[in-house]
């Protein structure tokens, strides 16, 4: 693994990441909800990168792994800005970006605003608009009074927190209430086994982007967080596809 480096923020923030040049686009990881760079799904990435002599970019989003800060500060377009900065700052003119579960959400926005310098994306289990469908009335009721909400951490033995800063960002941010306009290619993956994001998501974000070539591969027996060897592999293999066919031939 390369060395960890922090680029600091107008706000004097300071972002973690990592960083292998190679040839393009670049491969950026988003990780999930209170994740971080140091998971299998982008240690296994950037190993494949530096194996093949590809360029990827691993991230801690503020108040997440290495970056400094308060979680309960953090939010979508916070950490959307942060991606994007980093993205600026190594001057990368094209990049494949790679969301897992609310990075799939942030893949999106970062979409959004980078325009055709994304060209490609892939979602594993990709969790865009949680913070509408997976937060019951009543919750989102204490949210609206600027309580954060408490719930069960299936991964860990820390209760997960929702901040209300965070839930209002993510509703001012929904994308599957309308059509999405992105062109490039995008693989979702996603487990038919997954307790936290349904399947049936995936389903519905394909349905709402522009593009023509959105492929949708459901994993019968796999979970959300799609960690297994097999799970991992067949990421490699989704990333590899599209990072080849979208390198200029030397």
């Amino acid at each position: 693994m390369t060395e960890l480096r922090f680029h600091e923020m107008p706000d004097g923030r300071q972002i973690a990441h990592r960083f292998t040049p190679g040839l393009g686009p670049t491969i950026v990881f988003l990780p999930g909800y209170m994740s971080d760079m140091t998971g299998s799904k982008a240690a296994a990435l950037f190993d494949m990168a530096v194996a093949s002599g590809r360029a990827c970019m691993l991230l801690d989003y503020s108040g997440c792994g290495q970056s400094p800060g308060a979680f309960e500060d953090g939010t979508l377009s916070r950490w959307r800005d942060e991606v994007i900065a980093l993205i600026e700052a190594a001057n990368l003119r094209d990049v494949l970006l790679v969301g897992s579960s609310m990075g799939g959400w942030l893949m999106l926005m970062v979409a959004e605003k980078l325009g055709d310098r994304v060209k490609g994306m892939v979602g594993v289990a990709a969790a865009p608009d949680f913070t509408e469908w997976g937060i019951a009335q009543m919750d989102k009721n204490v949210l609206a009074d600027g309580e954060t909400i408490w719930e069960d951490n299936p991964y860990g033995p820390e209760p997960t927190p929702t901040h209300p800063g965070f839930w209002a960002d993510g509703q001012a941010n929904l994308m599957l209430d309308k059509g999405i306009p992105f062109d490039g290619p995008v693989r979702l993956l996603h487990g038919q086994r997954d307790d936290d994001v349904p399947w049936e998501i995936a389903v519905r974000l394909a349905e709402k982007l522009r593009s023509s070539e959105v492929q949708v591969t459901l994993i019968k027996d796999g979970d959300h967080r799609l960690s297994r060897d097999a799970d991992i592999h067949l990421l490699l293999r989704s990333v590899a596809e599209l990072v080849l066919a979208r390198t200029p031939a030397a």
